[in-house]
């Protein structure tokens, strides 16, 4: 009975590990800025 609690607390004990080791950083880069075309300025300029 010991072996199979111990053998329980070590799956346990895996699966958190593994749950955490997989999860990926959040991305924090700012999207990238748009471009603004020959139109898009001169209509700004209004």
């Amino acid at each position: 009975m010991q072996r199979a609690s111990r053998l329980a607390l070590a799956s346990l004990l895996a699966m958190a590990l593994a749950a955490c080791a997989t999860t990926p950083p959040p991305d924090l880069t700012p999207p990238p800025a748009k471009r603004l075309d020959a139109k898009s300025t001169l209509e700004g300029r209004r």
